[in-house]
Protein backbone atom coordinates (compact mmCIF):
# COMPACT_ATOMS: atom_id res chain seq x y z
CA UNK A 1 0.00 0.00 0.00
CA UNK A 2 1.16 3.75 -0.38
CA UNK A 3 2.24 5.84 2.10
CA UNK A 4 -0.66 8.54 3.28
CA UNK A 5 1.79 11.29 1.98
CA UNK A 6 2.60 9.69 -1.38
CA UNK A 7 -0.86 8.94 -1.87
CA UNK A 8 -1.99 12.46 -1.60
CA UNK A 9 0.75 13.92 -3.62
CA UNK A 10 -0.46 11.36 -6.70
CA UNK A 11 -3.97 12.82 -5.57
CA UNK A 12 -3.15 16.18 -6.51
CA UNK A 13 -1.00 15.58 -9.37
CA UNK A 14 -4.51 13.57 -11.22
CA UNK A 15 -6.55 16.72 -9.86
CA UNK A 16 -3.96 18.69 -11.52
CA UNK A 17 -3.78 17.02 -14.47
CA UNK A 18 -7.78 16.77 -14.60
CA UNK A 19 -7.71 20.41 -14.43
CA UNK A 20 -5.51 20.87 -17.15
CA UNK A 21 -7.40 18.62 -19.12
CA UNK A 22 -11.12 20.41 -18.75
CA UNK A 23 -9.05 23.66 -19.32
CA UNK A 24 -8.04 22.88 -22.73
CA UNK A 25 -11.55 21.34 -23.32
CA UNK A 26 -13.26 24.57 -21.87
CA UNK A 27 -10.89 26.84 -24.63
CA UNK A 28 -12.63 24.73 -27.42
CA UNK A 29 -16.35 25.31 -26.33
CA UNK A 30 -17.13 26.50 -29.37
CA UNK A 31 -15.79 22.81 -31.26
CA UNK A 32 -18.60 21.01 -28.88
CA UNK A 33 -21.48 23.58 -29.85
CA UNK A 34 -24.31 22.15 -31.54
CA UNK A 35 -24.42 23.71 -35.56
CA UNK A 36 -27.55 24.13 -37.46
CA UNK A 37 -27.42 20.66 -38.84
CA UNK A 38 -28.07 19.23 -35.60
CA UNK A 39 -31.72 18.15 -36.41
CA UNK A 40 -30.37 17.72 -39.86
CA UNK A 41 -31.44 13.85 -41.55
CA UNK A 42 -28.28 13.74 -42.79
CA UNK A 43 -26.17 15.54 -39.95
CA UNK A 44 -22.99 14.03 -38.63
CA UNK A 45 -24.07 12.97 -35.50
CA UNK A 46 -20.59 11.93 -34.70
CA UNK A 47 -19.79 15.41 -35.04
CA UNK A 48 -22.32 16.99 -33.33
CA UNK A 49 -23.89 15.05 -30.59
CA UNK A 50 -21.50 12.63 -30.18
CA UNK A 51 -18.78 15.58 -28.77
CA UNK A 52 -21.60 17.24 -27.04
CA UNK A 53 -22.91 13.93 -24.86
CA UNK A 54 -19.30 12.79 -24.18
CA UNK A 55 -18.44 16.41 -22.68
CA UNK A 56 -21.77 16.41 -20.69
CA UNK A 57 -21.59 12.50 -18.99
CA UNK A 58 -17.73 13.15 -17.88
CA UNK A 59 -18.40 16.88 -16.29
CA UNK A 60 -21.74 15.09 -14.99
CA UNK A 61 -19.45 12.25 -13.56
CA UNK A 62 -16.97 14.81 -12.21
CA UNK A 63 -19.53 17.42 -10.69
CA UNK A 64 -20.54 14.08 -8.59
CA UNK A 65 -16.95 13.32 -7.36
CA UNK A 66 -16.12 16.37 -6.37
CA UNK A 67 -17.13 19.32 -4.35
CA UNK A 68 -18.72 22.37 -5.03
CA UNK A 69 -15.81 25.07 -3.47
CA UNK A 70 -13.41 22.88 -5.53
CA UNK A 71 -12.59 24.28 -9.13
CA UNK A 72 -12.59 21.10 -10.78
CA UNK A 73 -16.02 21.25 -9.54
CA UNK A 74 -17.16 25.04 -10.77
CA UNK A 75 -15.12 24.18 -14.02
CA UNK A 76 -17.39 21.18 -15.00
CA UNK A 77 -20.26 22.16 -14.15
CA UNK A 78 -19.80 25.29 -16.08
CA UNK A 79 -19.28 23.22 -19.16
CA UNK A 80 -22.12 20.84 -18.28
CA UNK A 81 -24.42 24.19 -18.15
CA UNK A 82 -22.95 25.11 -21.60
CA UNK A 83 -23.16 21.63 -22.91
CA UNK A 84 -27.76 21.80 -21.58
CA UNK A 85 -27.61 25.34 -23.00
CA UNK A 86 -26.41 23.65 -26.45
CA UNK A 87 -29.74 21.87 -26.04
CA UNK A 88 -32.01 24.27 -25.74
CA UNK A 89 -32.64 22.84 -21.95
CA UNK A 90 -33.83 19.39 -23.67
CA UNK A 91 -36.01 21.04 -26.12
CA UNK A 92 -33.97 19.88 -29.00
CA UNK A 93 -34.35 16.34 -27.69
CA UNK A 94 -37.77 16.48 -27.83
CA UNK A 95 -36.93 17.68 -31.24
CA UNK A 96 -34.79 14.67 -32.24
CA UNK A 97 -37.29 12.35 -30.77
CA UNK A 98 -40.20 13.56 -33.10
CA UNK A 99 -37.58 13.38 -36.40
CA UNK A 100 -36.34 10.09 -35.39
CA UNK A 101 -38.21 8.41 -32.69
CA UNK A 102 -36.45 5.02 -32.54
CA UNK A 103 -32.62 6.36 -32.97
CA UNK A 104 -31.53 5.71 -29.49
CA UNK A 105 -28.25 8.30 -29.43
CA UNK A 106 -31.31 10.85 -28.42
CA UNK A 107 -32.05 9.07 -25.30
CA UNK A 108 -28.40 8.39 -24.82
CA UNK A 109 -27.34 11.57 -24.73
CA UNK A 110 -30.15 12.69 -22.49
CA UNK A 111 -29.16 10.76 -19.69
CA UNK A 112 -25.73 11.81 -19.32
CA UNK A 113 -28.13 15.37 -18.09
CA UNK A 114 -30.57 13.52 -16.67
CA UNK A 115 -27.91 12.07 -14.55
CA UNK A 116 -26.85 15.56 -13.19
CA UNK A 117 -30.87 16.18 -12.56
CA UNK A 118 -31.14 18.58 -15.80
CA UNK A 119 -34.39 17.03 -16.90
CA UNK A 120 -36.97 17.92 -19.95
CA UNK A 121 -40.45 16.24 -18.60
CA UNK A 122 -41.74 16.22 -21.80
CA UNK A 123 -38.97 14.04 -23.76
CA UNK A 124 -39.10 11.27 -21.08
CA UNK A 125 -42.45 10.94 -21.87
CA UNK A 126 -42.30 11.05 -25.19
CA UNK A 127 -39.22 8.40 -25.24
CA UNK A 128 -41.35 6.39 -23.05
CA UNK A 129 -44.53 6.18 -24.87
CA UNK A 130 -41.94 4.98 -27.94
CA UNK A 131 -40.24 2.34 -25.47
CA UNK A 132 -43.22 0.51 -25.04
CA UNK A 133 -43.30 -0.61 -28.75
CA UNK A 134 -42.35 -3.43 -29.90
CA UNK A 135 -39.88 -1.64 -32.49
CA UNK A 136 -38.23 -0.44 -29.71
CA UNK A 137 -37.49 -3.21 -27.38
CA UNK A 138 -36.27 -5.55 -30.86
CA UNK A 139 -34.31 -2.91 -32.34
CA UNK A 140 -30.86 -4.73 -32.76
CA UNK A 141 -28.05 -4.08 -31.30
CA UNK A 142 -24.88 -5.77 -29.99
CA UNK A 143 -24.81 -6.50 -26.46
CA UNK A 144 -22.56 -3.48 -25.39
CA UNK A 145 -24.73 -0.81 -26.10
CA UNK A 146 -27.96 -2.38 -25.60
CA UNK A 147 -26.92 -2.22 -21.81
CA UNK A 148 -26.02 1.39 -22.30
CA UNK A 149 -29.52 1.85 -23.83
CA UNK A 150 -30.96 0.23 -20.77
CA UNK A 151 -29.37 2.24 -18.78
CA UNK A 152 -29.95 5.16 -20.53
CA UNK A 153 -33.72 4.68 -20.05
CA UNK A 154 -33.33 3.58 -16.02
CA UNK A 155 -31.53 6.75 -15.80
CA UNK A 156 -34.82 8.76 -17.57
CA UNK A 157 -37.82 6.52 -15.42
CA UNK A 158 -37.80 3.73 -17.89
CA UNK A 159 -38.43 0.58 -17.12
CA UNK A 160 -38.98 -2.34 -19.72
CA UNK A 161 -41.80 -4.12 -17.78
CA UNK A 162 -41.53 -8.24 -18.40
CA UNK A 163 -38.36 -7.86 -20.15
CA UNK A 164 -35.36 -8.82 -18.57
CA UNK A 165 -31.73 -7.54 -19.10
CA UNK A 166 -29.69 -9.01 -22.02
CA UNK A 167 -27.14 -11.37 -19.75
CA UNK A 168 -23.67 -10.15 -19.12
CA UNK A 169 -22.35 -13.29 -20.44
CA UNK A 170 -22.92 -11.86 -24.28
CA UNK A 171 -20.39 -9.11 -24.48
CA UNK A 172 -17.13 -9.72 -24.72
CA UNK A 173 -16.01 -8.69 -21.26
CA UNK A 174 -19.09 -11.15 -19.71
CA UNK A 175 -17.56 -13.81 -21.47
CA UNK A 176 -14.78 -13.87 -19.62
CA UNK A 177 -12.72 -14.53 -22.57
CA UNK A 178 -9.18 -15.69 -23.43
CA UNK A 179 -7.10 -12.72 -22.44
CA UNK A 180 -5.06 -12.88 -25.94
CA UNK A 181 -7.83 -12.51 -27.60
CA UNK A 182 -7.88 -8.74 -26.22
CA UNK A 183 -7.66 -5.85 -29.05
CA UNK A 184 -8.57 -2.14 -29.64
CA UNK A 185 -12.00 -3.47 -30.86
CA UNK A 186 -12.57 -5.92 -27.60
CA UNK A 187 -10.69 -2.94 -24.77
CA UNK A 188 -13.30 -0.30 -25.72
CA UNK A 189 -16.21 -2.53 -25.79
CA UNK A 190 -15.03 -4.10 -21.95
CA UNK A 191 -14.61 -0.29 -21.06
CA UNK A 192 -18.25 0.62 -21.89
CA UNK A 193 -19.38 -2.61 -20.28
CA UNK A 194 -17.45 -1.55 -16.94
CA UNK A 195 -19.03 2.16 -17.14
CA UNK A 196 -22.15 1.17 -17.53
CA UNK A 197 -22.24 -1.56 -14.89
CA UNK A 198 -20.98 1.08 -12.28
CA UNK A 199 -22.86 3.97 -13.52
CA UNK A 200 -19.65 5.90 -14.99
CA UNK A 201 -17.47 5.08 -12.03
CA UNK A 202 -20.30 6.07 -9.49
CA UNK A 203 -20.94 3.12 -8.04
CA UNK A 204 -18.26 0.29 -8.07
CA UNK A 205 -19.63 -2.11 -6.15
CA UNK A 206 -22.02 -2.66 -8.34
CA UNK A 207 -19.55 -4.63 -10.28
CA UNK A 208 -19.76 -8.78 -10.25
CA UNK A 209 -16.58 -10.26 -8.44
CA UNK A 210 -16.00 -12.39 -11.37
CA UNK A 211 -15.41 -9.52 -13.63
CA UNK A 212 -13.37 -7.52 -10.89
CA UNK A 213 -11.27 -10.57 -10.52
CA UNK A 214 -10.84 -11.31 -14.08
CA UNK A 215 -9.88 -7.66 -14.55
CA UNK A 216 -7.29 -7.48 -11.75
CA UNK A 217 -5.30 -10.26 -13.69
CA UNK A 218 -5.40 -8.83 -16.91
CA UNK A 219 -6.15 -5.20 -17.31
CA UNK A 220 -2.31 -4.63 -15.99
CA UNK A 221 -0.77 -6.18 -19.19
CA UNK A 222 -3.69 -5.04 -21.30
CA UNK A 223 -3.03 -0.97 -20.28
CA UNK A 224 0.48 -1.91 -20.46
CA UNK A 225 -0.10 -2.93 -24.49
CA UNK A 226 -1.40 0.08 -25.01
CA UNK A 227 0.56 2.43 -23.72
CA UNK A 228 3.68 0.81 -25.69
CA UNK A 229 1.51 1.23 -28.63
CA UNK A 230 0.84 4.92 -27.81
CA UNK A 231 -2.76 3.83 -28.04
CA UNK A 232 -3.56 7.13 -25.90
CA UNK A 233 -7.49 7.03 -25.67
CA UNK A 234 -7.94 3.14 -24.90
CA UNK A 235 -5.20 3.45 -22.42
CA UNK A 236 -7.43 6.52 -20.54
CA UNK A 237 -10.55 4.67 -20.99
CA UNK A 238 -8.76 1.82 -19.37
CA UNK A 239 -7.31 4.00 -16.11
CA UNK A 240 -10.63 4.44 -16.05
CA UNK A 241 -11.49 1.16 -15.50
CA UNK A 242 -8.70 0.63 -13.03
CA UNK A 243 -9.52 3.59 -11.48
CA UNK A 244 -13.47 1.47 -10.60
CA UNK A 245 -11.34 -1.90 -9.90
CA UNK A 246 -9.36 -0.16 -7.49
CA UNK A 247 -12.48 1.48 -5.41
CA UNK A 248 -13.45 -2.29 -5.21
CA UNK A 249 -10.52 -4.08 -3.85
CA UNK A 250 -8.70 -0.81 -2.46
CA UNK A 251 -5.56 -1.05 -4.58
CA UNK A 252 -3.50 1.99 -5.53
CA UNK A 253 -3.73 4.15 -8.06
CA UNK A 254 -0.88 2.51 -11.43
CA UNK A 255 0.89 5.49 -10.64
CA UNK A 256 3.70 4.75 -13.68
CA UNK A 257 1.16 4.05 -16.06
CA UNK A 258 -0.29 7.71 -15.20
CA UNK A 259 3.19 9.04 -15.87
CA UNK A 260 3.46 7.44 -19.10
CA UNK A 261 -0.07 8.51 -20.35
CA UNK A 262 0.49 11.83 -18.99
CA UNK A 263 3.94 12.16 -21.01
CA UNK A 264 2.31 12.17 -24.18
CA UNK A 265 0.03 15.06 -23.53
CA UNK A 266 0.06 18.07 -25.61
CA UNK A 267 1.21 21.67 -24.19
CA UNK A 268 -2.23 22.63 -23.04
CA UNK A 269 -3.07 19.34 -20.96
CA UNK A 270 -4.68 18.18 -24.06
CA UNK A 271 -3.95 14.37 -25.17
CA UNK A 272 -3.40 12.89 -28.50
CA UNK A 273 -5.94 9.74 -29.86
CA UNK A 274 -2.81 7.93 -30.47
CA UNK A 275 1.18 8.35 -31.58
CA UNK A 276 -0.13 9.10 -34.86
CA UNK A 277 -1.93 12.01 -33.68
CA UNK A 278 1.20 14.39 -33.02
CA UNK A 279 0.26 17.61 -34.61
CA UNK A 280 0.44 19.28 -31.47
CA UNK A 281 3.76 18.77 -30.79
CA UNK A 282 4.74 20.45 -34.18
CA UNK A 283 2.51 23.07 -33.59
CA UNK A 284 2.45 24.30 -29.96
CA UNK A 285 0.15 26.12 -27.64
CA UNK A 286 -1.78 27.80 -30.10
CA UNK A 287 -2.50 24.72 -32.13
CA UNK A 288 -5.81 25.16 -33.77
CA UNK A 289 -7.88 23.74 -36.69
CA UNK A 290 -11.16 21.11 -37.01
CA UNK A 291 -8.84 18.13 -36.98
CA UNK A 292 -6.43 19.11 -34.06
CA UNK A 293 -9.92 18.67 -31.89
CA UNK A 294 -11.15 16.19 -33.19
CA UNK A 295 -8.16 14.13 -32.60
CA UNK A 296 -8.16 15.14 -29.14
CA UNK A 297 -11.32 16.20 -27.52
CA UNK A 298 -12.21 12.86 -26.63
CA UNK A 299 -9.03 11.17 -25.32
CA UNK A 300 -8.75 14.43 -23.30
CA UNK A 301 -12.42 13.91 -21.38
CA UNK A 302 -11.08 10.12 -20.88
CA UNK A 303 -8.23 11.67 -19.41
CA UNK A 304 -9.99 13.66 -17.26
CA UNK A 305 -12.01 11.25 -16.12
CA UNK A 306 -10.28 8.81 -15.58
CA UNK A 307 -8.06 11.50 -12.73
CA UNK A 308 -10.95 12.16 -10.96
CA UNK A 309 -11.87 8.66 -10.82
CA UNK A 310 -8.08 7.48 -9.78
CA UNK A 311 -7.90 10.65 -7.26
CA UNK A 312 -11.41 10.63 -5.34
CA UNK A 313 -11.40 7.64 -3.48
CA UNK A 314 -14.92 6.09 -2.08
CA UNK A 315 -14.67 7.27 1.07
CA UNK A 316 -14.01 11.09 -0.41
CA UNK A 317 -16.62 11.01 -2.51
CA UNK A 318 -19.52 13.25 -2.15
CA UNK A 319 -23.00 11.55 -1.36
CA UNK A 320 -21.19 8.40 -1.86
CA UNK A 321 -23.15 5.34 -2.31
CA UNK A 322 -26.33 6.95 -4.24
CA UNK A 323 -26.88 6.08 -7.82
CA UNK A 324 -29.82 7.52 -9.53
CA UNK A 325 -32.64 5.80 -10.23
CA UNK A 326 -35.70 7.67 -11.93
CA UNK A 327 -34.75 11.02 -10.82
CA UNK A 328 -31.67 12.96 -11.53
CA UNK A 329 -29.17 13.41 -8.93
CA UNK A 330 -28.21 16.73 -7.77
CA UNK A 331 -24.65 17.73 -8.96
Amino acid sequence: MTAPADARRTADALRAAAGDALAWTDSRRADFALGEDALAADGEVDRSWKPLGELAQVCATVTRLTGPAEPLHARARGLLDFAWRETREGELFLRLQRLEPFATYPLEVYAAFASAGLRHPAFEQAAAVVARTRGWRLTEQDPTRRLGVLRAEERCGIHRFGQAPPELPQTWLGGLPEPWTFGRDAGYALTHVVFHLSDWGRDASAMPPDLVAYLGDWLPPWLDTCLEAGAWDLACELLAVAAVVARTTGEDVPVNDWARLLAARGPSGEVPLDDRDLDHIAAGPGADGDRHFLHHYHSTLMAAFAAVLAATRPAERPEAGRRPGGQGAPA
